[in-house]
């Protein structure tokens, strides 16, 4: 199994990497991360809303596919022309994902019928909005996080980007190998029978190291004036990226052993959903995007 999950991420990850060269020559809009942000919405609320059908949650494919899918797009009013003057009008992220669930609110109310069920299938279908639409969103703010630096040939969105992916998905490795090769003390047996301390362990010290190499030595894959700064902040920012990562395993889990349901659904054998893929990415997401706001991981003085 470990050698099966290493061979589909050395396939995952240079096709991701091509999709990030190409977006980057279509310049800082990225309109290849729009299209897969939005096609990871849809499917994320699909396996989810296949997660809930249990018990009395009846929750909509159609509308929360289409309202995180707005969440989601809402990251780039400010970055894409024709939608600028929407940016220019107040209209932000936080204000969509807010008319998102008036417009819950509104569709529950509208479709109750008898006591019992509207309750279980409003707050599924806000759970859905806020997984697969505000997460994803904040996730995606990554690419903006140094906004002085948009108009610039080398513009740094994947480098950001990259940070956080790497470090989650060497993160999901590390804690991988490390609970199989040394797993013993299980960490929340009741939740995850699966997840060990020791596999905790290496997912900390694994995106730790992952997150140093990326840091210290990237910048020289896109901006050669760009300096990485203190080593002991960018080791920071993959233990917490990793620690996150755990932790949105464990609140995916969370639904799972609540609901009945071993995976979000069949996508690639040995992973799972998309969902299972991309937990600890998406749980991380706005956790990095603190980070990137807070610390100084680069100096970009050099590109000014």
């Amino acid at each position: 199994m470990l050698g099966w999950r290493l061979l589909v991420s050395a396939v995952l990850i240079p096709a991701f990497v091509g999709l990030c060269y190409l977006d980057a020559r279509l310049g800082p809009s990225a309109p290849v991360l729009l299209c897969l942000t939005l096609l990871i919405a849809v499917r994320s609320a699909w396996e989810l809303v296949g997660l809930f059908h249990a018990r009395s949650f009846r929750p909509s494919f159609v509308e929360t596919a289409l309202l995180s899918s707005l969440v989601v797009a809402s990251a780039w009013l400010p970055h894409v022309e024709a939608l600028r003057w929407l940016d220019r009008a107040g209209i932000d992220s936080g204000l969509v994902f807010g008319l998102c669930i008036l417009w819950i609110l509104a569709s529950n109310a509208i479709r109750y019928r008898a006591p019992g069920q509207q309750m279980e299938t409003l707050g599924a279908e806000l759970l859905i909005v806020s997984y697969a639409g505000l997460l994803l969103c904040l996730t995606a703010h990554l690419f903006w996080v140094e906004p002085r630096l948009v108009t610039l040939k080398t513009h740094p969105g994947y480098y950001v980007l990259g940070s956080l992916i790497f470090a989650a998905k060497c993160g999901d490795i590390g804690a991988y190998t490390f609970g199989r090769l040394f797993g013993r003390r299980k960490m929340a047996p009741l939740l995850s029978p699966g997840k060990t301390w020791a596999g905790f362990l290496g997912a900390v010290i694994v995106a730790g190291l992952a997150s140093y190499a990326w840091l210290q030595f990237g910048p020289r894959l896109f901006n050669a004036g760009w300096r990485p700064l203190s080593v002991t902040l960018c080791v920071s920012y993959g233990v917490l990226v990793a620690i996150a990562g755990v932790v949105g395993d464990l609140c995916e889990s969370l639904i799972k052993r609540d609901l009945g349901k071993k995976d979000a659904a069949r996508l690639l054998p040995g992973f799972g959903g998309l969902v299972d893929l991309t937990d600890s990415v998406v749980y991380a997401g706005p956790i990095a995007y603190l980070l990137w706001l807070t610390l100084p991981l680069v100096d970009w003085r050099w590109v000014e």
